[in-house]
């Protein structure tokens, strides 16, 4: 497979984006790939909109699966320059900041828009190692590749496994550490629960950990889609040290309001087919944190 991607990876990006299209239409009409759940998740998150309107955020979001897939293939052959043309940093003077004063600095993403763009475009816009958490591939060969692609720019890939060893090991060095904080924590750790697209959710509460083991710096990193195959990047500072005891669910909140934010400001880019809410609230949950209910 690692061949085949080589391959992509010296096509023109339209070209792409025309393959795209038709990886589309095969996921979302022929082989139907997980559009039910997607669909009961638009359906939860958007009861206000017509069925109509939900339809339309549906289709779309596969429609910029697809392309973003396809971007991402072309990406792992881009040069810096390529790279920074079609992804936009808005404000990366927070993270020079942050290295200016020798501190670390935690960039907290979601499934938004292109997120392999984000990584590879990151590393090639600021001026600062970036270590980013992953789940090694299944092929070994494909993983390898994809690994060393991401590499490029100043990014190190660090399997989940290895994170808090290598974390340990560099913290007296300035770093950003990424994390796409969207995914559903393990049922069996400890997590923060709260209100999201009209859910019950749960949210790492790690970010905290992190944060105050190095003194680091939390930023919210939200990518926008300005047309086809370009983007803007834009930091918010979540939180900054000294942290205090209540850090840990403000800034799980802090991180999901705004991811909320940026969803329901372009719907049809985030990834709606991955199973945020894989279980439900236990009605106990002594171990958990959870938000105050609002009125």
């Amino acid at each position: 497979m690692a061949w085949l991607l080589r391959i992509l990876a010296s096509f023109p990006l339209p070209v792409l984006h025309f393959l795209g299209e038709g990886l589309f239409l095969l996921a979302f009409y022929v082989v139907r790939w997980r559009v039910a759940l997607a669909r009961a998740n638009i359906d939860a998150a958007f009861p206000e909109k017509s069925p109509a309107e939900r339809r339309r955020i549906l289709r779309d979001c596969y429609r910029n699966l697809a392309a973003a897939l396809m971007e991402g293939i072309w990406g792992y052959g881009a040069s810096a320059a390529a790279l920074k043309r079609h992804v936009r940093f808005v404000n990366p003077e927070l993270v020079e900041r942050c290295r200016a004063e020798n501190r670390s600095v935690i960039l907290l993403a979601g499934h938004v828009c292109n997120w392999e763009w984000l990584l590879l475009a990151a590393g090639a816009n600021l001026s600062i190692p970036i270590e980013v958490v992953y789940k090694p591939l299944r092929l070994a060969d494909v993983d390898a590749y994809v690994r060393d692609a991401r590499r490029r720019f100043g990014a190190n890939p660090i399997p989940h496994k290895d994170f808090l060893y290598e974390m340990m090991r560099r913290a007296d060095e300035a770093r950003a550490y990424a994390l796409l904080a969207d995914q559903t924590p393990l049922k069996r750790t400890r997590k923060y629960w709260l209100r999201f697209l009209n859910r019950d959710t749960a949210f790492f509460l790690g970010p905290e950990r992190i944060a105050r083991y190095l003194d680091a710096t939390v930023l919210y990193v939200a990518m926008e889609r300005v047309r086809r195959g370009y983007y803007d990047v834009r930091l918010d500072v979540i939180a900054e040290p000294p942290y205090g005891d209540d850090a840990g669910p403000m800034i799980a909140e802090s991180y999901a309001r705004r991811l909320e934010a940026t969803i329901r400001a372009a719907p049809a880019d985030w990834l709606w087919i991955h199973n945020k809410w894989k279980y439900p609230m236990p009605a106990d949950g002594a171990d958990d944190a959870r938000a105050p209910r609002r009125a």
